[in-house]
């Protein structure tokens, strides 16, 4: 079961059925640890726009289900959940997604990673592909190589995922208030002598939770509601979200069909299909912009690059920015739409 928002442009008075649908569908999808209220800011901007705009949580944050088995938070798995989702909110299901050109599909975090896969499953249901922070990393063929060897080898700044992926995060971060310290201090706060609460080289610091003031990017009413939600998920624990952090093997093992359809459409490495926009956040520290050097290669239309400087959180820090970036690239993909209408 998926908890979710959705949004839409009211219809035109006195208009008639064609002027009263909206231009597309939108589909965002959040990281970790947060919620569909991540995308607060872009909402109501894209609905604007003439968009309908469908949000969830994903598996194991907020009021979604948190399945016991890694299975129900893979990448296959989720895209296809969330194919449905948006079948059943859009009147007339997937002949109006496939009359819209396909649903854009947006992300951050986790989200941003989950998006790049939907454009790969469903190349003819994706109008359009973006996402905030995480760039975009291709299906591995060969042998999986585990998270511990990826960090100690390529990706040093996700040293902090072997304790999110292991016992110890989901047993001592529980209950309202420990997940109010831990919140406060990923979303910016710090101890009165600076102290971080998390960092990517070791992970949540748990000496330092109740050193944390408050998050500098939410006010108290924003804060109350994610920590209601996050803490209401599973009985107080996060363990849900931290479920994601657990999956690397199970991707790689179900990827290998979609290693198989990629080949099969031959295409070479220019795998992403759809239009394509990555936004940058210059000092994202779990997602600094080197991992997104070269990324170019595997997209079939040219990918557009915008950068904001922001944390991990551009979503709220930039939030302007951030919208302007994705009105400049939809602006092209909702013009052509607009004339095949």
């Amino acid at each position: 079961k998926y908890h979710y928002l959705i949004s839409a442009p009211p219809p035109p008075t006195g208009g008639g059925d064609a002027a009263s649908q909206p231009r597309g569908t939108v589909l965002l999808i959040h990281g970790w640890p947060d919620l569909s209220f991540a995308w607060r800011y872009q909402v109501p901007f894209l609905v604007s726009l003439g968009l309908r705009v469908i949000v969830p949580d994903l598996p194991g944050f907020g009021r979604s289900d948190s399945p016991a088995e890694l299975t129900a938070y893979s990448y296959k798995s989720v895209t296809r959940d969330l194919l449905e989702l948006v079948e059943s909110e859009v009147p007339g299901g997937r002949q109006q997604i496939e009359k819209e050109g396909g649903i854009i599909v947006g992300g951050h975090d986790w989200g941003g990673a989950v998006a790049w896969r939907f454009a790969l499953w469903f190349p003819d249901l994706t109008r359009a592909v973006f996402s905030v922070c995480t760039p975009f990393w291709a299906p591995r063929a060969g042998e999986f190589v585990p998270l511990k060897q990826v960090v100690e080898t390529v990706l040093p700044n996700f040293r902090y995922q072997l304790q999110l992926s292991g016992p110890e995060f989901e047993a001592q971060v529980k209950g309202e208030e420990k997940i109010r310290q831990f919140l406060s201090g990923v979303y910016g706060a710090k101890g009165p002598n600076g102290e971080p609460v998390f960092t990517t080289e070791k992970g949540c610091l748990f000496e330092n939770l109740p050193k944390m003031g408050k998050s500098p990017l939410l006010d108290e009413k924003e804060m109350d509601y994610y920590v209601k939600e996050v803490a209401g998920n599973d009985g107080g624990s996060m363990r849900g979200g931290v479920n994601w952090y657990r999956t690397s093997q199970v991707n790689f093992e179900e990827e290998r069909e979609l290693l198989k359809q990629l080949e099969k459409r031959g295409k070479g490495e220019k795998i992403v299909e759809p239009p394509a926009l990555f936004v940058q956040a210059t000092k994202d520290a779990a997602l600094p912009p080197a991992m997104a050097a070269g990324m170019e290669r595997f997209f079939e239309k040219k990918l557009m690059r915008r950068e904001v400087e922001a944390s991990h959180w551009a979503l709220w820090e930039q939030p302007v920015k951030v919208n302007q970036a994705i009105a400049e690239f939809l602006g092209g993909v909702l013009a052509e739409g607009d004339a095949k209408l």
